[in-house]
């Protein structure tokens, strides 16, 4: 896709004629405690979903960063959208690399997804109905979390995602790690069928993540009988979704999907002509 008359088209091909605008404003609880990461507390921020358009369902938000920097406080044009058709978000904080190597992101993913699930009824969220976003980094955090079985999620959501496993391993693992160790954190080992559906964003004209990260991780999700989607976008770089018409775009596909696949699941059985 390119430019604002590729925009217009993919919105109009999910029954959108227009980007709508917030029914009303989104509101923002920010710092939540929701646990322990090591011997600090992770917090999350709560965006609440606009009186009356609330559909019960759960998205927790990883940020990117190359796993040693950004924050949950990138996170918000991004999460806003998507939050604005409905879905309770939860922008969540996992220890950098710099301070905890690797299995300690996923456990803070879960930690923020235990959290939700426990506090389902005051959030007013279904506790079968909790997915995950990842961006980038972030991505790659929640598709492992995703193959993780303890996690019980219902959707996975991944921007932009590194998908090779040895170049992870020199940021996040300890020097000298194993091979089996090594496939063990790379969320690729873990697609088999059974994995949540998958819906995957990339941009075509990437450069920090080549969009063949996504293309790879499509096949093995299709091999594994998986539902899943991938959208990709020509002409845009990493992090395209941080210009409003595309996180437009891309909140209406993720909603599009999550009704499919999770709020009303449904079949279109083929018909020859």
């Amino acid at each position: 896709m390119r430019g604002a008359a590729a925009i217009a088209r993919f919105l109009r091909a999910l029954g959108i004629s227009k980007p709508k605008p917030y029914a009303a404003p989104v509101r923002i609880e920010k710092n939540i405690v929701v646990g322990k990461g090591g011997d600090g507390n992770l917090h999350g921020d709560i965006y609440w979903p606009p009186a009356g358009t609330e559909k019960h369902m759960a998205l927790v938000h990883f940020h990117g960063g190359g796993f040693a920097g950004g924050s949950k406080d990138t996170l918000a044009d991004k999460v806003t959208p998507i939050t604005a058709r409905g879905y309770l978000s939860v922008a969540t904080q996992y220890r950098l690399s710099g301070v905890a190597r690797w299995p300690a992101q996923m456990d803070d993913a879960k930690t923020h997804i235990r959290w939700v699930r426990a506090n389902a009824r005051s959030l007013g969220i279904d506790p079968k109905r909790i997915a995950v976003v990842g961006y980038s980094a972030g991505g790659y955090i929640a598709l492992r979390t995703a193959g993780a079985l303890d996690a019980e999620l219902a959707a996975c959501v991944a921007f932009y995602t590194p998908t090779d496993g040895a170049k992870i391993a020199q940021v996040l693992m300890p020097p000298g790690s194993d091979e089996a160790a090594i496939r063990e954190a790379n969320p690729l080992s873990h697609i088999k069928e059974g994995f949540p559906p998958t819906l995957l964003f990339h941009g075509l004209a990437d450069v920090i993540v080549p969009p063949e990260s996504s293309e790879r991780l499509l096949q093995q999700l299709r091999a594994a009988t998986v539902p899943s989607e991938f959208y990709r976008f020509a002409g845009v770089p990493h992090e395209f979704d941080t210009r409003p018409e595309f996180a437009e775009a891309c909140a209406a596909g993720t909603d599009c999907f999550l009704d499919r696949e999770v709020l009303h699941p449904r079949t279109y059985p083929f018909r020859s002509r």
